[in-house]
């Protein structure tokens, strides 16, 4: 059986189920074709802090206790290991364990370049770097001013499947980008049509509807609507970035842009969001124009909860990061794809994904305010056929064995 190693962002993420999950699907997914896969990040000493926020020794930090919980979660603690800072401390797979299996690797799977440990990246003789934030990564890349490198890897793979076509802005640096997908293990993400998770938490919110309830009653059913939710952090740990003289901005700066649809749409939006004190004057405004807004660490904190958050609600409703949405990057969110996986319908920005992936049912796009309401009004009216619609997506086109086997057979490995 051949190893391979997965690095990524989990204890530096703590708290974060969606993120946990992110990382998870790429080592569950490896797994599940047969290689034995092995999960390791690394993490600075100023990373490494306690409850409040305050910086701490590895041991006892928030971060190592996250990664311990998720890892044993996930059932692959047995194989992961979190390396603090160049390799001094290690908890899980020890130090020298990690070097010999780095020898005898038959692949690096580096999640946004996370792996940066020399003595480990030595020894593997296949790496293949995977940017899940295009525009970001390139752009950071190209600047000589920006201290950032993608390193040097043998492959490179990115989720933002226009990167290189001449509609898509974004530089390449001579890197030839080899477009992928964020894949989905469909056993950990199965369908969930009617009332399998209840709401007693929230005891005005109406009965669950089923998914085979006739579509047209299902809209204008007395005191029901569809629920749109999303998690989402409101600016996020990146800055806007400039090149060329334009501005490429961040999922606030476009979140702005459709203020007004819970007051054009008789359907409930929901946002389990992550937002600073000093941007109380958009929360304010979010709530003003209708948007109920909740906690995602009490509703998404973990990837149990997650799951949970995702699968109790009716379909999804987001927008994008400005700079996936002005560079035509084809950027596809993994969240949306845990949503199309449990059979919810997807209203989301478009990003120029729809020259690879169908739109129209299960998925629909928008770019304007008018649009998006358009989309959410279709979904709500015609809800039992954009389902199964939206399960069926997510089963051609981000099911773990394909899009992995595809990466796979491009670098030249197999189980």
């Amino acid at each position: 059986m051949s190893n391979v190693i997965v690095s990524g962002a989990i204890a530096n993420k703590y708290g974060q189920g969606g993120a946990a999950w992110t990382r998870l699907n790429w080592i569950l997914g490896l797994k599940k074709l047969g290689f034995d896969v092995y999960f390791v990040e690394q993490i600075a000493r100023e990373s490494c802090v306690d409850a409040a926020g305050a910086v701490t020794s590895f041991c006892d930090s928030v971060n190592l206790a996250w990664f311990r919980s998720v890892t044993d979660w996930f059932g692959v603690a047995d194989r992961s290991a979190l390396v603090y800072s160049s390799g001094e401390q290690c908890a899980g797979v020890r130090w020298p364990q990690l070097l010999d299996l780095a020898e005898s690797a038959e692949l690096l799977v580096n999640l946004s370049g996370h792996l940066t440990l020399a003595p480990l990246l030595d020894r593997i003789r296949r790496k293949a770097y995977i940017d899940v934030d295009p525009g970001f990564t390139q752009f950071w890349h190209a600047d000589p001013n920006t201290p950032f490198q993608v390193g040097r890897h043998d492959f490179y793979f990115t989720i933002g499947e226009n990167i290189g076509s001449p509609e898509c802005p974004i530089p390449t640096s001579g890197i030839r980008w080899r477009p992928t997908r964020q894949p989905v293990v469909l056993d950990q993400w199965p369908v969930v049509t009617s009332g399998a998770l209840d709401r007693t938490h929230q005891p005005d919110a109406p009965a669950r509807q089923s998914f085979d309830r006739p579509a047209a009653s299902l809209a204008s059913a007395s005191g029901w609507c569809v629920r749109f939710t999303t998690a989402a952090s409101w600016r996020g740990v990146f800055g806007p970035v400039q090149a060329g003289g334009k501005t490429y901005g961040l999922k606030v700066h476009e979140f702005r842009k459709f203020l007004e649809l819970p007051q054009r749409v008789p359907a409930t939006f929901e946002i389990a969001l992550d937002i600073h004190p000093a941007d109380q004057k958009d929360r304010d405004a979010l709530e003003q124009h209708g948007w109920q807004l909740v906690d995602p660490r009490e509703v998404a904190g973990d990837a149990a909860a997650f799951r949970r958050y995702v699968q109790d609600s009716d379909a999804e409703f987001s927008v994008a990061q400005g700079i996936y949405v002005d560079t035509n990057s084809g950027w596809f969110s993994d969240r949306s794809v845990r949503y199309l996986a449990s059979g919810k319908p997807v209203l989301v920005q478009d990003t120029g994904f729809g020259r690879h992936i169908p739109t129209g049912k299960g998925l629909v796009t928008f770019h304007t305010l008018d649009v998006a309401v358009h989309g959410a009004e279709a979904i709500a009216a015609d809800y039992a056929e954009h389902c199964p619609a939206a399960r069926e997506i997510a089963e051609r086109y981000f099911d773990s064995d394909l899009v992995l086997g595809r990466m796979l057979q491009e670098v030249g490995v197999a189980p």
